[in-house]
C-alpha cells in the first residue's frame, strides 16, 4: 500500500484520529489579554504595590513581541504602510519606533545582523 501523503511520520493513524487543529480567535484573545491587563492594573490601583514592578517587566516583554510581530509580518511581504495603517500610526512612525537597528534585515539576509553588502 503506498504511504499517505498527508500521514504525519510517526503517528500510527489506526490508533490516532485526525484531528484538524484548533483554531485560535486572535480578536477573542486579544479581548482577553486587554481584560486581564484591566484587571491586573486594578489590582496594583487598590494598593498591591509590590506588583508596579511585574507590571513594568510586562510592558518590556509587549514591546519585545511587537517587535517581533511586526518583524515577522515584514519577513512575510508586509509594507511598512499596510503595518502602519494596523496601527493608527505613520509609515516613518511605525519603522521608526519597530524597524531600526537590524531588526527589519532584507530578506536576502541570512544572518540577523549581517548586512546585505558582507555576503
Amino acid at each position: 500500500m503506498p504511504p499517505d501523503p498527508g500521514a504525519r511520520p510517526g503517528v500510527k493513524n489506526a490508533l490516532t484520529p485526525r484531528r484538524g487543529r484548533r483554531v485560535t480567535e486572535n480578536d477573542e484573545y486579544a479581548a482577553f489579554a486587554r481584560r486581564v491587563m484591566r484587571a491586573w492594573a486594578r489590582r496594583v490601583a487598590a494598593g498591591d504595590i509590590d506588583a508596579i514592578a511585574d507590571m513594568a517587566a510586562a510592558a518590556g516583554e509587549l514591546d519585545d513581541a511587537m517587535r517581533q510581530a511586526v518583524a515577522g509580518l515584514r519577513t512575510r511581504g508586509y509594507s511598512w504602510a499596510e503595518i502602519a495603517v494596523r496601527l493608527g500610526v505613520t509609515r516613518q512612525a511605525a519603522q521608526q519606533r519597530w524597524g531600526g537597528s537590524g531588526r527589519d534585515l532584507p530578506s536576502r539576509c541570512p544572518v540577523a545582523g549581517q548586512s546585505a553588502l558582507s555576503q
